[in-house]
């Protein structure tokens, strides 16, 4: 470990992590990345390094965050195993980080809602998700706040709903959605495409989270992080297409289908808990977070630019992989 911490730590390098990590970075921040495996594939950034632990071990956390200022959990198990394995990552992370002096800043979804409640999504909504995943998600905020309000950390949580851009690969689009649209295919999205569903660009998100860990106010609440006005699915897949040059017509999967195709993969099966979301109007309301703190989310043509730029960047990159081993 480095004899001066670094003032903020991110657990998990996905794509959340990572687009934290851009965002500190642009500050001038020093930045310790963690994972399982002390790697990640690409360049580190000056000012980062990345470092192994096991976020579920208490002991891992509190020496890797011992120092730090501000912790950002952005780490998530795998989509089919969030029931068993999302508890022993909060459990960890809680009490390890109880051991320090930091705040933490949860980057969290909009399951534990429900898939479809019925209007505008607001932070004062109860949790009413019955599925699985939604009720994890709620019962993981729950925790989080509860040990926030008993005094024993400091926790401030945000929450966007689908979000998209550069390193996004398991999103609505994402890595499937780009790997058909570059090869002139129809992608596959489920759910109608003419109801308005809000879309969050991932770099927004990663924003929101470092301004809610450097703001007091922030501290013991949930956030919906800032998003570009809410358009149709339909909208956003023309924005792509545009783009990219070229019209898509993605082929739409309804609930029936994803039922059938869900008995052999369980990714389809998971999603279906949330197929509602994408048939109905999900829009997210976000007023409050830009009252406390200002707001200036991405415009979706700019969003949209980047993650094509990025995805053709991925293609490229790959394209000459295969002509080296030829």
């Amino acid at each position: 470990m480095p004899t001066n911490p670094p003032k903020h730590v991110i657990f998990g390098t996905g794509p959340l992590g990572l687009a934290v990590m851009d965002v500190l970075v642009a500050q001038g921040q020093a930045v310790t990345l963690v994972n399982r495996s002390g790697a990640i594939g690409e360049p580190l950034p000056a000012g980062v390094t990345v470092v192994r632990a096991n976020a579920t071990s208490p002991r891992e956390v509190q020496t890797v965050c011992q120092g730090a200022a501000v912790a950002y959990l952005c780490a998530m198990p795998p989509y089919t195993h969030w029931s068993a394995q999302f508890p022993p990552l909060i459990n960890g992370v809680l009490e390890g980080i109880a051991a320090t002096a930091a705040r933490l800043v949860y980057g969290d979804n909009l399951y534990m809602y429900g898939p479809n409640p019925g209007g505008p999504l607001r932070e004062d909504l109860p949790n009413a998700a019955t599925g699985p995943k939604g009720r994890t998600r709620a019962a993981l905020a729950e925790q989080l706040l509860a040990a926030h309000a008993a005094g024993r950390i400091q926790v401030a949580i945000g929450r966007a709903p689908d979000f998209f851009g550069p390193r996004t690969l398991n999103a609505t689009f994402g890595e499937r959605f780009f790997a058909a649209a570059l090869a002139h295919k129809a992608p596959d999205l489920i759910g109608k495409l003419d109801q308005p569903h809000t879309y969050t660009f991932i770099r927004d998100f990663a924003s929101a989270l470092v301004t809610l860990g450097q703001r007091d106010a922030a501290l013991g609440q949930v956030w919906h992080v800032p998003s570009a006005a809410t358009v149709t699915t339909g909208e956003m897949v023309a924005l792509f297409g545009r783009e990219l040059g070229t019209p898509l017509k993605p082929r739409m999967a309804n609930l029936a289908m994803l039922t059938v195709l869900g008995w052999f993969n369980p990714m389809l099966r998971e999603i279906k808990e949330m197929y509602p979301s994408f048939a109905n109007p999900y829009v997210v309301d976000h007023s409050r977070f830009a009252a406390s703190f200002g707001a200036s989310p991405t415009p979706h043509a700019e969003a949209v630019r980047a993650t094509v730029a990025w995805y053709r960047q991925q293609a490229i990159a790959a394209s000459q992989r295969v002509v080296g081993r030829a």
